[in-house]
């Protein structure tokens, strides 16, 4: 192992001790010696409660409005000093969601008996400024992990999230088996299920449409480059992992915690839609499969722009045989894009579907509720991620240059 891989896994294991240290660390202001040994407040409702998610729903949105509005899109393409603009935007709205919901979040923990040792307005200020701030404290770990670890930041400490359940649900379902509750064969079925759904992940994450592409002999220089041929790889899952899978439930709850807050919580509209949205529902089904299904069109649209790609091809000499450059390239490209998309969003519809079908049918485990397609998703493409850059960092002198 080289000295730098070696740092960058030091580093990346101090930072999410630090983050599973803030995740112990509970809200000033409450009284949780009454609730712990019934439900894991400290998790819930520690500094870093709020998680990556108003981070990730924010840059989502950024990425979503850049597909629609050109002069964003032109913008993040600028250069440096544009994504420096869109981060700063990112992290605006970062902040109001965040506000947002650790301000609803506060507000409920007052209306609890004995919860809250003060349940004033000052409760509530600091108990927001400590959500949000610990939100942002994630974001720049996450930040620190991608530059001086290994891996992506966000995806290492969304991973770690997952997890850190784990032992604790083996260890649960362990004691249901023992105890009778629960049919061992049903836990067998399961572990063999979850096998299967990484093996899957692997396959369907490594696989690729290769459109074969010629650059004709051009000089750079003084130099003459000779006729080339390369691969242009396009995903099967060109949408990702941390897009579709995280935000899709947002879509809906989003605007119903707003509907909550204008019309009430106890409001029977909203408590009709809140029932209708639980996992298992059908109409959960139906809906957050439907939204998993276009997030993943929208966003491989913005990924693999085929008009940029052709243009880029053009300028560069690159054609793709028997297919002129130009408008044509940007047509066929659109045509390999939309029918490898179609069995990429179907193949992360299915991941998400697996807690919904397993209560649908009532075959699930009592297993946290993040052990679950989307999850499985993001931890399966971490490792992968990981893999690839201690690949890497292994086979690069310091100096940057191959072994």
């Amino acid at each position: 192992m080289s000295r730098e891989l070696a740092r960058r896994i030091a580093f990346t294991i101090g930072a999410l001790l630090l983050f599973r240290f803030g995740t112990q660390i509970p809200v000033a202001g409450l009284n949780l010696s009454s609730y712990s040994p019934v439900l894991d407040f400290i998790s819930r409702l520690s500094l870093f409660a709020l998680g990556l998610i108003p981070y990730l729903t924010a840059a989502i949105f950024i990425r979503l409005l850049s597909v629609v509005w050109r002069g964003l899109n032109s913008l993040e393409r600028s250069g440096e000093r544009g994504r420096r603009k869109i981060a700063r935007a990112t992290l605006g709205i970062t902040l109001a969601l965040a506000a947002f919901q650790a301000y609803g979040i506060a507000s409920t923990l007052t209306t609890i008996p004995g919860l809250v040792r003060n349940p004033d307005g000052w409760f509530v200020a600091t108990a927001t400024a400590s959500m949000v701030g610990g939100v942002f404290v994630l974001v720049w770990l996450s930040e620190q992990i991608t530059r001086y670890g290994i891996g992506n930041g966000l995806a290492v400490i969304l991973s770690a999230g997952f997890l850190v359940t784990i032992p604790r649900d083996v260890a649960g379902i362990v004691g249901l088996v023992q105890s009778g509750e629960i049919s061992g064969h049903l836990v067998l079925g399961h572990a063999v299920f979850w096998i299967v759904i990484v093996a899957v992940i692997v396959l369907v994450e490594g696989a690729r449409r290769n459109i074969h592409v010629e650059f004709g002999a051009r000089r750079v220089g003084t130099r003459q480059l000779p006729a080339r041929g390369a691969v242009l790889p396009i995903k099967l899952n060109s949408a990702g992992f941390l897009i579709p899978a995280t935000v899709a439930p947002w879509i809906f709850f989003l605007p119903l915690a707003f509907a909550g807050l204008i019309l009430g919580a106890d409001h029977p509209l909203v408590a009709a839609a809140y029932q209708h949205l639980q996992t298992g529902q059908p109409v959960q089904v139906i809906l957050v499969s439907l939204a998993v299904f276009v997030l993943a069109f929208i966003y491989t649209a913005y990924v693999v722009d085929p008009e940029h790609t052709a243009k880029s091809l053009a300028q560069h000499d690159g054609a793709i045989a028997g297919v002129a450059q130009g408008g044509a390239t940007a047509d066929y490209l659109d045509r390999v894009v939309s029918l490898t998309t179609v069995v990429g969003a179907v193949y992360l519809t299915a991941l998400q579907l697996i807690p919904g079908v397993f209560e649908l049918y009532g075959i699930g485990l009592p297993y946290s509720m993040v052990v679950n397609g989307g999850a499985a998703l993001v931890v399966v493409c971490t490792a992968l991620d990981i893999k690839a850059q201690v690949r890497d960092v292994s086979l690069t002198n310091p100096g940057g240059v191959r072994r």
